[in-house]
């Protein structure tokens, strides 16, 4: 892992989350932007509120200059992850060669389910859980199966057991595990020991897992990411991962496809057309990112648990009855607002008498419902507002 950094380091990179105004990011003319209407403060789908990371800036920059526009080439994203990793979370035997580029991380993920599943078969998940999973497994014809996280948001192993138990009952030829790693919504970060549980249970029950570590560079100050690949027993998992959450690039599509020294050979039967769909532009971005800019990253990861410190206490004085628990990693805040008087939707109140947009607990699966996902990753005074906002919104109901 990198070493803590210097104060020297920490005052050159300013904050990303506070250097954009309210006027500058209302001129984009992204999702987050232009799916409601200038009165609402959306914190809601995963974008940032930040200005490119200088490195990633003039990668795209000096690409577009010299018309360098066509279709990607060789392996220069997948040896700086390896540089990343190594670096970040002691991955030292990252394999460039059992990588391949995807379009994006869910893109990668529905290719690896079908390396690895047939249409009918089961797809385990650990609920509440990031919506997509449920939509992109359903659409590629396969039955998702859940095991809900337990009360402390953490896996529950009992749970996990039992939903295996179940997709495997009477000999099923194949079955499948998305593992969300960190997790979505809840930012959990998965620990060594649990997650040699899951490659152990994995292995008893004959399920592959495909492990979703977008949010992996996500991490606080002091806590540590662990790929699911580097635990006893993940030898025959894939990993999808990406610059596009950590550094805001979900506009410049690319991924990366990770495959274990027992599923290498699944990789490699990979349709080669697969790679025709990440952006040669959005390739080079995602390089510049992990190769060049750790320590814009840093300072955003300082800025982030600024923020979390800011909403515990801004709940705190506005809404006690709202429970949080403020993650190590990810840029999500879940919500728990069962207490309030606000139903199974929340976040739809909070939009209406508040116009704060939040995600919706209810389409994250069992356990959703009573709750919402909040982003982070904007500037202290648009999370002071938006929670005097909310309050406003429980007055009103009351």
């Amino acid at each position: 892992m990198l070493p803590e950094a210097t104060p020297d380091a920490a005052h050159a990179h300013p904050n990303p989350l506070g250097q954009l105004s309210l006027d500058a990011l209302r001129s984009r003319t992204s999702m987050k932007w232009r799916t409601y209407p200038e009165d609402v403060l959306p914190l809601w789908v995963a974008e940032m509120d930040v200005p490119l990371a200088e490195p990633v800036a003039r990668a795209v920059t000096d690409a577009i200059a010299l018309g360098d526009t066509g279709y990607p080439a060789g392996t220069a994203y997948a040896e700086a992850l390896a540089e990343f990793a190594g670096k970040r979370w002691g991955w030292d035997d990252f394999a460039v060669e059992r990588t391949a580029i995807v379009p994006d991380v869910m893109l990668g993920i529905v290719e690896m389910l079908k390396l690895v599943t047939g249409p009918g078969d089961p797809v385990v998940v650990n609920c509440p859980v990031y919506p997509p999973f449920y939509l992109f497994v359903r659409n590629m014809d396969r039955t998702v199966v859940e095991a809900p996280l337990g009360e402390d948001g953490r896996l529950d192993f009992a749970e996990l057991e039992s939903a295996f138990d179940r997709v495997t009952e009477g000999g099923r030829r194949r079955a499948a595990y998305l593992l969300c790693n960190p997790h979505n919504p809840t930012g959990t970060l998965h620990t060594t020991a649990e997650l040699t549980t899951v490659a152990r249970l994995s292995h008893t029950y004959g399920i592959r897992v495909v492990a979703d570590e977008i949010h992996a560079p996500l991490v606080s100050p002091g806590a540590r990411f662990i790929p699911y690949l580097t635990v006893p027993g993940g030898e025959n998992a894939f990993s999808l991962m990406s610059a596009s959450k950590a550094w805001n690039l979900a506009g410049l599509k690319a991924a990366l496809a990770i495959a274990g020294p027992d599923a290498a050979r699944e990789l490699a039967e990979l349709p080669e057309e697969v790679s025709h769909g990440p952006s040669h532009v959005g390739i080079l971005a995602h390089t510049a990112a992990l190769r060049d800019a750790g320590p814009w990253l840093d300072a955003l990861l300082r800025g982030l648990d600024e923020n979390r410190r800011l909403l515990s206490a801004l709940l705190a004085e506005h809404l006690p009855s709202v429970r949080y628990e403020p993650s190590e990693s990810t840029y999500l805040a879940w919500l728990d607002c069962r207490a309030l008087p606000l139903g199974d939707d929340p976040a739809s109140a909070f939009l209406e008498r508040g116009r704060v947009a939040l995600n919706s607990g209810i389409p994250f699966g069992t356990g959703g419902a009573g709750h919402v996902r909040l982003n982070l990753a904007t500037s202290p005074e648009l999370i002071t507002e938006a929670v005097r906002r909310m309050a406003e919104a429980v007055t009103v109901a009351v």
